[in-house]
């Protein structure tokens, strides 16, 4: 039977009413709280926007009707959420809006109404959704009805329709849920850049996507935009997602990057563009020498000019320092009341005035100081003056050097210490790592904090972390905190590093407070919602748990607080989990974390581990977030890899410009740290102690002309890469530049139709050699001056030029203009007006191009060219004159007697360090011309690292000169000459150059090619050398020729023999050197011998060892060994004879190795039985054993008498691993039980003996040591006897005698005494005493002796004759030991008069007045009795003598007389006492030595009135 289930529509009505209900109290929710009733369910029953975690518990009711249905509990109360605006590493930027509570209202911003707004659309939603399911929720009545064919298939339509609906309901409820709508901002058009022209406007356009909708905010090179604090300039707007930010009358300033940061709950995101003005201006290009663009100031009405003069240079400073920084502003035409701007920045950031940098402006002088120096201060630093008409600005680098360390070895500070992600209780501490590393490399830092305004820091770290980032935690909220930083190697531990800036420990949201300042803008609106109660709500779970950080040390966990947490805070439990394992771990069990951030220590390097957080408050612990995942404890940031090859070129005098390649792999970096090490040392040195991130870097400091080295290493993190390789050298001088001008143009021939002219050289060649010079002419007529023309269109290589195709009687100027490589200089000054016409002169002209070559300490080359002008007749000779620079004009010498017809001369015996200048003077048959102009001045000093021609033959024979230079430059070349010209005809030399050597070879050497070579480096300060080849010089070479064209093998050792282990016999040689080829014939007896039973040979052509073995000697091997090798066409012998009495010998000895072989396999003695002498002056018997094992017996005898183990003597011997010893002097106290009763007195037998000596004649005898065990044995003996005994005695003297300290003086009462203090002393030590080298003779008033270990001289009551140098002669063994003192002088005046002062003390207190018994210290007496004592003194002179009572002096009358009799006896009577005779009394005796007191107490009693206190 066919049938169907139709859902009755009874409940219809009720459901509508139902949600109209809801939809009304929904909307009097949000927008008043005061006519809820407190009966509402709105709360319960509302949708939420936001999606919690928490569970809602389904709970089953029954209708009207009986049915039973299933409802879901309404939702939890949640927490309001936070409005915080974090970037991408959790830092909170500002709030989204602002939150204001009061009882039980809120009033919320702008975000507040956008939430609203996506609850309401949720409340439409649900309207939605009741719409289209209102028929399933209807009546629950069930009834069974026929139904047509046609029916059924028109319902099973509405069915689908409706699955169809609901499917559709389904995909609007996804779109619909707030948790899908939201989503972070996102730029679907960035900003472009853009380049405009100056005066004109531009406008940047952007659109962002995001719900809620973000708020934007512009940015200037990261300076907030305010637009409506500068209409005129900037125009902001905002337009269905569309922004833009208009830019007015750009200028020059404008030129900036420019940001746009759109923010909103759901995250930030920012996007840049580039904005470039640039400035139209007529005429040509400026250059970048050219002066700064300055403009009209319309407000002034002029122009300023900016002139920076007395600029500073490349600065250097060392920690702890302060420095100054200066220039001279010139602004003109000065206006009053008006200064220009001064900007000082450092790497392009400007600086703000603290403690650590103070700068000034006095109207003329702008400086910039910087106090207490760290190398966070190193950096190239502008000085920017604005004007009203543009700005000039000046740059230079201060380089900031490390203090000195402490302790040698130990790294340097680190530097720039920061703090970031600052929470309530936690902040991650940055810093760089240092240049310096140290002795050795660095293992870690620690961390210090100190609160601000406390001076004790606490150390953050217990062991030292590796990264240059430290998670602190810990931290007390709302306190101030700053950090530093330092390092540690094995050396030690480094100063700490400059203090961070001071960071509070606080909520970020509290921070975020602080820094917006006032509240979001008014928006027009308020609306209240009543606040739920917090009780009882426990807190959501937290979301996007992540590793932010994760080292071998430490790992740190972030997470986002829970939508849901109440009111009053959360705090939260971090959770572990071993991976692989489900048991969750909870690691702060003790306290609750207050940030959302944690650190780990303590976890396993390598392992993998989960972990996840947990939020808390009163009301209980939530549930866990979702874990992390996975995670391997271990470093996630690697080193930086190496950099690429650095390149050093050359800068100035003092610095030089490296390049290098960027590390490939590197994240995170730094920096780069370049370091530099002059060429031949080791001692690398850091060029910046700072990194820097360019990989461009001039460095400063540096010697001139010494040769360096460079190498780079990048820093991130994690540490440092491994160094670059090294820079080629570079030599540090002054790049090269054009030369100077020529100077000193003068005519030195005229005839009719041309002129000679000649210059001098400039004196700056721009770092490389004149190639040539151009001159120029110009004719002069009365005022008139024409143009220049170049008469020459080739170089000219010498300083003088014929001047051809000239007009006779036609007045002429010239100019002449010098080049090298860089280029061509300026003109020199024009020369005087030189007329045309032929000169009548009949003695030659003057020589030109006066020049000198190998400069050395003590002699010089000069060379020249002859006279242009030659007079009537050839020039026939030279004349060379010399003079020292600092002589007078007349102080020319003649160099030589004879004329010299070469056009060099070598002048020698020159006075090292002097200078000199030189002439030249030609002649011929008419006499002898005027000098040449002067050259010099010329230091006589040979330059360091000057080299000189060597001549080399090679192996084939093959002679040459050879010539190295290291300063070469570019375009450098070697230049040979014979007898100072240069060479074109090769057929005699062939010149080959590599690199700074170049080779002269003699293709055929004979006695033509006699003669001086010299060789010259074009392009270097005159580096040249020369050689004379000499007919005797060349017959030596041709000899060593011949010697390497028909080579001998050399031998670096003839053979030779030794004996070997067991007895066996080698036979070695060495040759020098050898092939590959190389073949050795072992001949005996002229019989050529194999490898065999016999004989076993080894070549070893690497080493050039050659070596034949033998097992033994025996008679038939007495003979001639000898050793043949043949290496191509070198052939070579060496022989070893061994015959007669030296083969015996020999023989007898191999026999003997064989047999000590045999003996060390068992135990045996490595060094036999001897003796030696401590520092301590302990006399022991060693010796050392080996191959011993322990079943092995060792025994000890004297005089063939066993020592047994109980002996006295068996506690003498001593055994570490393989060394014995017997400590003769040991002093051993016997240990015996107590026989008697312990309460009994001991006697004077009982106290041990003292130590005994450390040697005596009773240690004399026969000891010996004997090794045995089932291998064999062996032993060992030593005499101590005679003249072993005499021997032990002198080492011990020796000893003794070098332990003796420098005499020393001490003075007493009788005298001086001169000692010396020794380690011990033996009673047959001989010691003598001398004065003034003459022996002392042993008397009453001069003794000498011994105490203990001190050797003394006593000198009883000295004179002047006492005075003089004492020698204290000690035995060693030998010669004696002496210690001198000279007792004179100072040291007899202070002991004397310290003599003296002892002397004078002592007899005062013999002599002192004093008293010396008699007298009690109390008297008690009866009243009405009489008392009499009497005191004995002393004194001498005698003393005088009162009594005093109660500190007054008592007078003798009847009832108290005094008395002092014979001078020694001082006696007081009282008659019939009273108790007023009670109290101290004293005895006073006094002399010119001192005084004295005797006190005692007088008591007097009454005994009735005793009797009655008793009674």
């Amino acid at each position: 039977m066919s049938g169907s289930l139709q859902v009755t529509q009874a409940l219809q009505h009720q459901q509508c009413q139902q949600r109209q209900e809801q939809k009304q109290q929904q909307q009097l929710h949000f927008e008043s709280s005061c006519y809820l009733s407190s009966k509402s369910s709105v709360s319960k029953q509302s949708f939420s926007s936001v999606k919690t975690t928490s569970r809602r518990v389904k709970t089953s009711v029954k209708t009207a009707k009986g049915q039973e249905v299933v409802k879901l509990s309404p939702l939890p109360k949640r927490a309001k959420r936070t409005y915080l605006a974090m970037d991408k590493d959790k830092e909170v930027i500002g709030y989204v809006i602002p939150v204001f509570r009061a009882n039980h209202e809120v009033v919320r911003g702008l975000m507040e109404a956008q939430e609203e707004d996506v609850t309401e659309e949720g409340i439409n939603y649900v309207a939605m959704r009741n719409l289209f399911v209102r028929e399933a929720k209807e009546a629950m009545e069930v009834r069974v009805v026929k139904k047509t064919r046609s029916t059924h298939i028109r319902e099973s339509a509405e069915r689908m329709d409706l699955a169809r609906t609901m499917d559709e309901w389904t995909e609007f409820r996804k779109k619909m849920n707030p948790d899908s709508l939201t989503h972070a901002p996102e730029f679907i058009i960035k900003p472009r850049g853009q380049t405009v022209w100056e005066g004109k406007d531009v406008k940047l356009h952007c659109t962002v996507a995001g719900w809620p909708k973000p708020r934007v905010a512009w940015y200037k090179n990261n300076v907030l935009i305010d637009a409506k604090a500068h209409p005129e300039k900037y125009t902001v707007e905002s337009n269905y997602n569309m922004h833009s930010l208009e830019i007015k009358n750009c200028d020059f300033y404008d030129t900036a990057k420019y940001h746009i940061s759109a923010l909103n709950v759901k995250g930030e995101a920012s996007s840049v563009a580039t904005v470039v003005v640039k400035r139209f201006q007529e005429g040509e290009e400026a250059g970048p020498l050219d002066p700064k663009p300055h403009g009209f100031s319309a407000e002034h009405g002029v122009t300023f000019l900016t002139t920076i003069i007395d600029k500073f240079e490349v600065a250097f400073g060392r920690e702890g320092e302060t420095l100054s920084l200066g220039c001279t502003v010139i602004v003109y035409p000065t206006v009053k009341k008006y200064q220009p701007e001064v900007v000082w920045s450092r790497n392009g950031v400007p600086l703000k005035p603290s403690k650590w940098v103070h700068s000034h402006w006095s109207g003329e002088r702008a400086t910039l100081t910087l106090v207490h120096l760290n190398k966070e201060d190193e950096g190239m630093y502008n000085l920017r003056v604005n004007t009203k008409s543009g700005y000039d600005t000046y740059s230079a680098y201060v380089f900031v050097r490390d203090a000195d360390v402490e302790v040698e070895g130990v790294p340097v500070a680190p530097l720039d210490v920061r703090c970031h992600d600052a929470n309530k209780d936690y902040v991650v501490v940055t810093w760089k790592q240092p240049a310096v590393e140290g002795s050795s490399s660095i293992l870690g830092y620690y961390i210090d904090r100190c609160e601000v305004g406390a001076h004790h820091w606490t150390q953050c770290n217990d062991e030292p972390v590796k990264y240059a980032r430290f998670p602190v935690t810990g931290l007390v909220e709302s306190h101030s905190y700053i950090f530093r930083v330092r390092a540690f190697n094995k050396a030690g531990v480094s100063r700490p590093s400059r203090v961070s800036e001071a960071v509070v420990a606080m909520d970020p949201a509290d921070r975020a407070r602080l820094r917006a300042g006032p509240s979001a803008p008014w928006t027009g609106m308020i609306k209240f919602t009543e606040e739920d109660p917090t009780v009882g709500v426990v807190p959501g779970e937290p979301s996007d748990v992540v590793v932010t950080e994760a080292t071998k040390s430490y790992v740190v966990l972030a997470w986002k607080p829970p939508v849901q947490r109440g009111h009053e805070g959360v705090m939260y439990y971090i959770e572990k989990c071993v991976s692989g394992t489900d048991t969750w771990q909870r690691v702060n069990t003790g306290m609750p974390v207050k940030s959302p951030r944690f650190a780990l220590f303590d976890l396993a390097e390598g392992k993998s581990y989960n972990f996840r957080v947990r939020c808390c408050n009163s009301a209980g612990v939530g549930e866990s977030s979702i874990s992390t995942g996975e995670i391997t404890v271990g470093d996630k940031l690697d080193l930086p890899s190496a950099p690429g090859n650095p390149v050093a070129t050359r800068n100035t005098d003092t610095s030089v410009v490296v390049f290098w390649g960027a590390s490939k792999e590197v994240k995170h970096l730094v920096g780069y740290y370049i370091e530099c090490c002059i060429v031949g040392t080791d001692e690398w040195m850091p060029c910046n102690n700072k990194p820097v991130k360019q990989t461009r870097f001039v460095c400063h400091g540096l010697t001139t002309e010494a040769s360096y080295v460079f190498k780079v290493k990048a820093v991130n993190a994690a540490g440092y890469s491994q160094s670059s390789p090294v820079s080629e050298p570079v030599v540090v001088r002054a790049a090269i530049s054009v030369p100077g001008k020529p100077t000193n143009v003068t005519l030195v021939e005229a005839v009719k139709d041309y002129m000679e002219l000649a210059w001098k050289e400039p004196a700056n060649n721009g770092g490389a050699d004149v190639r040539g010079y151009f001159v120029d002419y110009r004719t002069v007529k009365g005022d008139v001056f024409g143009k220049w023309h170049e008469m020459n269109l080739k170089a000219l290589t010498t300083t003088s030029y014929k001047a051809e195709n000239l007009k006779e009687n036609v007045i002429y100027q010239f100019q002449v203009r010098a080049m090298n490589m860089a280029g061509v200089s300026v003109s020199s000054l024009p020369s005087a007006d030189l007329e045309c016409k032929e000169w009548t002169i009949t003695v030659p002209g003057a020589p030109v191009g006066l020049h000198v070559l190998e400069v050395r300490d003590t002699s010089a080359v000069v060379l020249w060219e002859p006279p242009a002008f030659s007079g009537r007749t050839p020039v026939n000779g030279y004349y060379l004159d010399l003079k020292e620079t600092s002589a007078a004009g007349a102080g020319w010498k003649a160099v030589h007697e004879k004329v010299n017809r070469m056009k060099y001369m070598k002048v020698t015996e020159l006075k090292a360090g002097a200078s000199y200048v030189f002439r030249v003077r030609a002649q011929n048959l008419a006499g002898v011309g005027n000098p040449s102009a002067a050259l010099g001045p010329i230091l006589a000093q040979t330059r360091p690292g000057t080299k000189e021609i060597y001549v080399d033959v090679d192996d084939d024979g093959v002679i040459s000169m050879v010539f190295e230079c290291s300063e070469m430059k570019e375009g450098s070349e070697f230049v040979w000459s014979k007898n100072y010209k240069t060479m074109t005809d090769t057929s005699s030399l062939t010149i080959v150059t590599e690199k700074g050597k170049s080779r002269a070879i003699f293709n055929s050497p004979s006695l033509d090619d006699l003669g001086t070579y010299s060789c010259m480096v074009t392009n270097t300060d005159g580096i040249s050398s020369s050689y004379t080849l000499t007919e005797e010089g060349l017959k030596r070479l041709l000899d060593i020729s011949y010697d390497h064209k028909f080579p001998v093998i050399p031998f670096k050792n003839q053979m030779a023999m030794e004996l070997l282990e067991k007895g066996r016999v080698r036979f070695w040689t060495q040759v020098e050197k050898c092939t590959s080829a190389c073949q050795v014939e072992y001949v005996f007896n002229d019989v050529i011998v194999s490898q065999g039973k016999k004989y076993t040979m080894n070549f070893d052509q690497s080493s050039g060892i050659i070596e034949m073995f033998m097992d033994s000697l025996e008679v038939t091997d007495e003979g001639t060994f000898t050793f043949n090798l043949v290496d191509g066409k070198a052939k070579g012998t060496t022989s070893l004879v061994l015959i007669g009495d030296e083969f015996r010998e020999l023989q007898k000895k191999s026999e003997f190795e064989r047999a000590e072989w045999v003996r060390k396999q068992g135990p045996h003695f490595v060094e036999y039985l001897g003796f030696t002498v401590t520092q301590a002056c302990d006399v022991l018997l060693k010796c050392k054993i080996g191959n011993v094992r322990p079943e092995t017996e060792i025994t000890w005898s004297k005089d063939n008498i066993e020592i047994a183990d109980d002996d006295e003597d068996a506690k003498k011997i001593e055994r570490k691993d393989g060394d014995l010893a017997f400590n003769i002097g040991k002093w051993v106290i016997k240990q015996e039980k107590p026989t008697e009763k312990e309460g009994k007195k001991k006697t004077a037998e009982d106290v041990p003996p003292p130590p005994r000596p450390k040697i005596s004649k009773t240690d004399t005898g026969l000891y010996e040591v004997f090794l045995r065990d089932d291998r064999g044995k062996d032993k060992s003996s030593f005499s101590l006897t005679d003249a072993g005994y005499q021997a032990v005695m002198n080492e011990l003297f020796r000893v003794i005698a070098n332990s003796s300290t420098e005499i020393k003086v001490t003075s007493t009462e009788h005298g001086i005494i001169l000692y010396s203090e020794v380690t011990y002393y033996n009673e047959d030590l001989r010691v003598g005493w001398l004065h003034k080298d003459g022996k002392i003779a042993a008397s009453e008033r001069v003794k000498s002796g011994v105490t203990g270990e001190q050797l003394w001289l006593k000198i009883n009551e000295p004179t002047e004759k006492d005075k003089g140098k004492y020698t204290m002669d000690i035995f060693d063994g030998k010669d004696g030991v002496k210690r001198v003192f000279d007792l004179s002088g100072k040291a007899w005046e202070e002991a004397f008069e310290e003599f003296q002062r002892l002397k004078a003390a002592a007899i005062a207190e013999r002599n002192r007045a004093r008293v010396v018994g008699g007298l009690p210290d109390v008297v008690a007496i009866q009243e009405g009795k009489s008392l009499n004592l009497t005191g004995n003194v002393w004194g001498e002179p005698a003393p005088e003598v009162s009594w005093v009572k109660n500190e007054k002096e008592l007078v003798s009358d009847t009832h108290i007389k005094l008395k002092f009799e014979h001078g020694k006896f001082a006696s007081i009577t009282i008659d019939a006492v009273t108790t007023a005779d009670s109290g101290k009394y004293a005895l006073m005796v006094k002399n010119k030595y001192g005084t004295e007191a005797g006190e005692f107490t007088v008591s007097v009693y009454n005994p009735e009135e005793e009797e009655a206190k008793k009674g």
